[in-house]
């Protein structure tokens, strides 16, 4: 079982914007830790999946009931004394700080980054996602990259899904997570 410095066990957000591996690196990276594995997609209302699958960018007030059923899980998940893992875009300073709200402050973020042209190749490439490439400037707009905001580490994607959970694996054991 995973664990951080102070004994409790790690909630862990693995952010980005589409197409940087959130779900691939989350699940590896919830296996190495012994946690369970949320997929944050899984979780929005049908209305915002219809509408990202239409080409229709999300607005705040669609996402914020979505970060409430991800802060939901996060909060079960700690009331069972169990750590977690969960895939979320996390792409503002608000969501991710209504995020740490509801983990109590004790939410730990990994931030997938790469360039425009390694997550336009990576989407292209997908099968079967709902969301198109063409939102993929919408989501890049929307970004507010998380430097400088605490218990955020981040994560380059230009290299095999195996590195990048490697990596993420060692920058979180470098703030205690192990």
């Amino acid at each position: 079982m995973a664990s951080k410095s102070n004994g409790r066990p790690p909630v862990i957000i693995v952010m980005g914007v589409s197409g940087s591996g959130k779900s691939s690196v989350g699940q590896r990276l919830a296996a190495h830790l012994g946690l369970q594995f949320v997929e944050g997609d899984q979780l929005h209302p049908e209305a915002n999946v219809e509408k990202m699958a239409k080409g229709i960018p999300l607005t705040d007030e669609d996402r914020m009931p979505w970060l409430d059923l991800i802060g939901d899980a996060m909060k079960a998940s700690v009331a069972r004394g169990e750590g977690i893992v969960i895939s979320c875009s996390a792409l503002k300073r608000v969501y991710r700080d209504r995020l740490r709200a509801a983990a109590d402050d004790r939410l730990l973020f990994v931030y997938l980054d790469g360039s425009r042209e390694l997550l336009m190749k990576r989407m292209g490439e997908r099968k079967g996602h709902f969301m198109p490439v063409s939102l993929l400037e919408s989501q890049l707009l929307t970004l507010e990259v998380p430097t400088g905001e605490p218990g955020v580490v981040t994560v380059d994607i230009d290299d095999s899904l195996e590195k990048i959970a490697a990596d993420a694996v060692q920058e979180l054991a470098a703030i205690g997570v192990d």
